[in-house]
């Protein structure tokens, strides 16, 4: 049987909203492992610490990665007010996205399957 009227489950689940600051990439190019291996070297660090990883970082994933937590900075500082040099990383992941699929014409009329994977890479920011 249900547990509250519709309007009351909402309210209940909505109180429960996570309010700290984040920014989320959808349909990344990248596949979640790439994406991930770059992302392991950022977690729990402080934003000046993992931005200056990200610079000087020779993967692609850097460049894409590097971009979101600018922008999850930025809403740090112009939705939650909160101040730039006290933020870290608290959660940073990728999830598997949709994948492209490709035909690739191979030797003797065969044709081979690429497949382009895509990935949806977030990232959370906190204050210490």
């Amino acid at each position: 049987m249900a547990k509250g009227h519709r309007s009351q489950i909402k309210r209940e689940r909505n109180a429960n909203k996570d309010n700290r600051p984040s920014a989320k990439l959808s349909l990344a190019r990248i596949s979640v492992q790439k994406a991930c291996f770059v992302l392991d070297g950022i977690r729990g660090k402080n934003v000046d610490e993992a931005l200056g990883i990200l610079a000087y970082s020779p993967r692609y994933g850097a460049t894409i990665i590097e971009k979101l937590l600018k922008s999850a900075i930025a809403n740090a500082q112009n939705n939650n007010g909160m101040n730039p040099d006290d933020l870290y990383i608290a959660e940073c992941y990728a999830d598997k996205g949709p994948t492209m699929k490709r035909i690739r014409p191979r030797a003797q009329g065969r044709a081979y399957r690429i497949e382009h994977r895509l990935s949806n890479i977030t990232i959370v920011l906190d204050e210490r």
